[in-house]
């Protein structure tokens, strides 16, 4: 049986298929609150608590793909980085650029997936086949994609805080004991750095979901996600930059715990 450091692509993208199936079926219902809270229509109206578990086919059927994506991403670009030794000297620099890489190429991939379920999750259809149906026809392929500038954007500097810490808490622990960290340990310090990354960049949560959920019409589905928290800090203050931060930070935090958890544990499986 090969070492884990002798993984290969196709254990990347198994285990991360595998991880990002777990995370989003065990924690739909938190994604589902989190983007009532931040539609502008307001929790109630898009739902509040009924049906919390709208969209789910859609987000299962993109998690794995998505979630795959991400880490053959991420772990080719880190292997490529930590072999020119002037970049590999920088290990934080390392997970940001690889962490970044990943987010942009599964974002490919994530943004029509959110497109559909976060409008499920809002109550504009039930079903996601109508939904797909409605979005092609009024807006055209492009469509699906509205929202992927500001998704990117989110990511970006949720990976930069995420992944190096995720890495940086491993490989302390990891001195601490004098060993490599286990799984149930990796799952810990995932909690912990995508509780942080979750609530930093939360203002920009917002501000994709209001550009993804807004009328073909409305100034907001533009895509200018500072024109978007304008708006939201002019109707709502600086609350409504931090709308929906309590599932957030609890729905990423668990999912960090499951989805980092889960990779290394099927990785080590696998490999």
């Amino acid at each position: 049986m090969a070492a884990k450091n002798e993984a290969t692509f196709k254990h990347f993208l198994a285990a991360g298929g595998i991880a990002g199936v777990a995370v989003d079926t065990a924690l739909f219902p938190l994604d589902t609150i989190k983007t009532r809270l931040q539609s502008p229509l307001g929790f109630a109206k898009s739902g509040g608590f009924r049906g919390v578990y709208s969209g789910l086919s859609t987000a299962a059927l993109g998690s794995a793909p998505t979630a795959a994506l991400f880490f053959c991403a991420y772990e080719s670009t880190k292997k490529i980085l930590n072999n020119m030794p002037v970049i590999s000297a920088f290990q934080p620099g390392v997970h940001m650029l690889s962490a970044a890489t990943g987010e942009i190429m599964a974002c490919i991939i994530r943004v029509p997936v959110e497109v559909v379920k976060q409008r499920q999750q809002a109550g504009v259809h039930s079903s996601s086949i109508h939904l797909l149906q409605s979005v092609l026809k009024s807006e055209g392929f492009i469509g699906l994609y509205r929202g992927y500038r500001t998704t990117v954007l989110r990511e970006i500097p949720f990976a930069f805080i995420q992944f190096p810490l995720w890495e940086w808490t491993k490989k302390t622990w990891s001195k601490r004991q004098n060993r490599d960290v286990s799984p149930w340990q990796s799952s810990i310090c995932g909690a912990f750095s995508g509780g942080i990354a979750a609530a930093v960049t939360t203002p920009l949560d917002v501000a994709k979901t209001r550009i993804i959920l807004a009328n073909k019409t409305c100034p907001d589905a533009s895509g200018n996600f500072a024109s978007v928290l304008r708006n939201v800090y002019i109707a709502q203050g600086v609350k409504g930059w931090f709308a929906g931060i309590v599932p957030r930070v609890m729905w990423i935090s668990i999912g960090g715990a499951i989805f980092l958890g889960v990779y290394d544990k099927t990785l080590s499986a696998i490999s």
